[in-house]
């Protein structure tokens, strides 16, 4: 267990790095791009960027092999505490930053360091640029600080990185194995189904499409009757007070469809669970029908 935690706690370490190392890279490729925030994440790390003019998927490139000179430069990373009015100068001239700094509580902040280049940081690093060897940028995405649309637009850059060689290729290999079986390419390839712009995320299930679910659905059925399970239909949109009720408003709203029906909300459903709890508060008790094994595929 000690050894797990030590190894993941050194793989935080080179991920927070990396995201130095790449904001390091955009400033000297793009001196007058302002740095907002880089953590590193479960698979890799970002940084949020407001560059002078939008970056492009074929920076991607440019900035990577900034990333692998500044890494033999063999720059040592230095982690430091300096007063806030001392941080304030520093950033005098990116609003991200100050606010940043105005949010802490302490009266000094974090600053590290690796050449001329330098960055608010709680700390946790690997000692030198070099240690960063098996990194590769994915892509390219859009971004609003600190993930609030009513924030300035940002441009997010996404990374990864390993302790090794052989791991950095074994993720690749894995995600170029990915889009060779992406469902969305698949199904045009095979004239499955198709997304349409009049209903995003909602797939036009082909004839060949249609088959495939019809089979699967059957041999569900076929399956779930030997043991018990009897199907049940419930309607595909309940009022809007249910799914207060049940807890998926809260948790879900952003993601659901209302509509107002004779002034009274309504929304499609989420999920199938408060239909069917619906359903059992109305099967008598002693019925022969009444069992805890229900089936909806609505």
């Amino acid at each position: 267990m000690a050894k797990e935690k030590e190894k993941n706690k050194e793989l935080h370490e080179l991920r927070h790095s990396a995201s130095h190392l790449l904001a390091h890279a955009v400033l000297e490729l793009f001196p007058n791009t302002k740095l907002t925030l880089g953590p590193p994440t479960d698979k890799g790390f970002f940084y949020d960027f407001l560059p002078e003019q939008n970056f492009k998927e074929e920076d991607l490139e440019k900035i990577e092999k900034k990333m692998r000179e500044i890494s033999k430069r063999n720059l040592k990373i230095t982690h430091e505490n300096i007063d806030k009015d001392v941080a304030r100068e520093l950033y005098k001239n990116n609003p991200f930053k100050l606010e940043l700094i105005e949010g802490i509580p302490e009266k000094q902040v974090g600053l590290s360091r690796q050449g001329d280049f330098y960055d608010l940081c709680k700390g946790g690093h690997v000692k030198f640029t070099s240690k960063i060897k098996h990194f590769k940028l994915m892509n390219l995405s859009g971004s609003y600080w600190r993930a609030d649309k009513k924030n300035q637009a940002l441009q997010r850059i996404y990374g990864i990185v390993f302790p090794t060689k052989d791991e950095l290729e074994k993720y690749l290999k894995m995600v170029e194995d990915a889009k060779l079986y992406d469902h969305r390419r698949l199904g045009k390839q095979l004239d499955l189904f198709s997304f349409q712009e009049e209903g995003v995320g909602f797939p036009f299930f082909h004839p060949k499409g249609k088959k495939i679910i019809n089979i699967l659905t059957e041999f569900l059925r076929k399956k779930l009757d030997k043991q018990g399970y009897q199907e049940i239909s419930t309607p595909i949109m309940l009022s809007e007070e249910l799914w207060k009720r049940s807890g998926h408003y809260d948790h879900y709203k952003e993601n659901m469809y209302f509509s107002t029906i004779d002034e009274k909300g309504y929304a499609i459903k989420p999920m199938n669970c408060p239909g069917t709890i619906l359903y059992i508060k109305i099967v008598p008790i002693h019925s022969e029908n009444c069992h805890l094994n229900f089936l909806n595929l609505d």
